[in-house]
């Protein structure tokens, strides 16, 4: 259901756009909030726990990286090249950062272990704890209960609903709630918006903001033209809910004991969440699953020693990379990129389920004449550039790579990533089809959200 991006792009009046274009530094919209939310344990039910348990005996897992020392000299003579020229434009070499690898040989290393800010590659090192965290099909569920019964159409109660993190709530799940509501016969809740825990809506994290955003939703008599634009994005047959609710938002500490539940809502598994929050670079997605897992030291930590690198060449304030203190090396930020990978393999799901394909996705790389078919997450801040992934070709195989460049030079930085990626293609030859250790699993082209009738 690809129209909830357009939901990204039409609720910029609504201060939620600050989301949708990564950690772009000089976008007087981007935003870095700094909610707190209590962690969650993965699921021990969870598919992910189940392959855990499995393995009785796992294998030792193979080294990540390789050695920092003794790259290819005729690759490293291009790499010192291209930093030659960015000298020579006023951006010294002492902050930029390369790392280019293939499987067991290191082709190119500059300041390759220096922590370097890494801006929205930032969101890779949360994509992998989350997975850790999670696995790729936990959903995260909000309940939506009454505290009074159903007469003649009206809810002589509270409509309650209990947040369970989802990150992805937003206008399209509201209609498709008050539609379901609408099944179960209510017309009008005569008490309150109840809410309960970290519910979160269009990127709100506030529980008034969230509730008085579902509350409009609900109800087609308070749709803004934001509102409406979505809809129009709709199977035409989707009806417009009409769900008044006479009451206020009225956040509580607890849910009510004489609850009922009546409806359970799943969110898209993680593994589809993690692929709209890289595609469009959502800083808030980003943080709230930094916070779901325990915060901005946890990633960093748990994602260095899963990597296998010291401590200090990941370094964390945010799980989106707003902000220059978030600083990854570009040894560590290759190694996210096959961390997630391995990650993925007990699943038969690989890096494209989460991470964008040049050339293939829609998103914020769409425009760039990046190398098509390269798996590519980039970032950029007001004096920052990154871009890091795995790029495939003929003849050196899959090229695992970061290039992190700094200074004030966002658009030249840009083009010179381009260049030296789309040189390396004509040096080695493109591919034709992603190879199957990156080809995207068909089977999540059916993964979404999804409400339950529990009364």
């Amino acid at each position: 259901m690809f129209s909830r991006f357009t939901l990204a792009l039409s609720v910029c009046s609504l201060s939620v756009a600050i989301v949708l274009n990564g950690c772009t530094g000089n976008d007087p919209t981007a935003n870095n909030p700094t909610t707190e939310t209590p962690p969650t344990q993965a699921d021990s039910n969870s598919p992910k726990a189940q392959v855990s348990a499995a393995s009785v005996n796992p294998p030792e897992p193979k080294l990540l990286l390789v050695a920092p020392d003794n790259p290819d000299p005729k690759i490293q003579a291009q790499i010192e090249q291209y930093l030659d020229r960015l000298e020579a434009q006023g951006f010294p070499k002492s902050n930029q950062g390369i790392w280019l690898q293939v499987d067991g040989k290191l082709l190119a290393n500059h300041q390759g272990t220096v922590p370097l800010p890494a801006a929205s590659v930032t969101k890779i090192a949360t994509s992998l704890v989350a997975l850790q965290s999670f696995g790729p099909d936990r959903q995260f569920e909000t309940v939506i209960s009454a505290t009074g019964p159903i007469e003649n159409g009206v809810l002589q109660g509270d409509l309650v609903i209990e947040g369970g993190q989802d990150p992805f709530f937003v206008w399209e799940e509201a209609i498709a709630l008050g539609n379901t509501l609408k099944q179960l016969g209510i017309d009008r809740v005569a008490g309150n918006l109840a809410i309960v825990g970290p519910f979160y809506m269009n990127f709100e994290t506030d529980p008034i903001t969230s509730g008085n955003f579902l509350k409009q939703g609900l109800n087609r008599q308070l749709w803004s033209a934001e509102v409406e634009n979505q809809y129009a994005t709709l199977p035409p047959e989707t009806p417009r809910p009409e769900v008044a609710i006479s009451g206020d938002v009225l956040p509580l500490n607890a849910a009510p004991q004489n609850r009922e539940i009546l409806v359970r809502h799943y969110s898209f598994p993680v593994a589809e969440l993690l692929k709209k929050m890289n595609l469009y670079s959502n800083n808030l997605m980003a943080d709230m699953f930094a916070e779901a897992v325990g915060g901005a030291d946890i990633v960093a930590r748990k994602a260095a020693e899963t990597v296998g690198v010291p401590p200090t060449e990941i370094q964390l304030i945010n799980g989106s990379g707003l902000g220059a203190e978030n600083r990854i090396s570009p040894r560590a930020a290759t190694g996210l990129f096959l961390a997630i990978s391995r990650e993925l393999e007990p699943y038969n799901l690989t890096l494209s389920d989460v991470v964008a394909i040049a050339g293939r996705d829609t998103g914020i790389l769409e425009d760039r004449p990046l190398p098509p078919l390269a798996v590519v997450k980039s970032g950029s801040l007001n004096d920052v550039s990154t871009i890091a992934g795995v790029l495939p070709t003929e003849q050196q195989g899959d090229l695992w790579f970061a290039i992190m460049n700094g200074g004030y030079n966002f658009e030249g930085f840009r083009q010179s990533q381009e260049q030296l990626l789309n040189s390396f293609v004509t040096q080695w030859g493109a591919v034709s089809t992603l190879p199957s250790k990156l080809q995207p699993s068909p089977s999540r082209q059916t993964k979404g959200s999804r409400s339950q009738i529990v009364k």
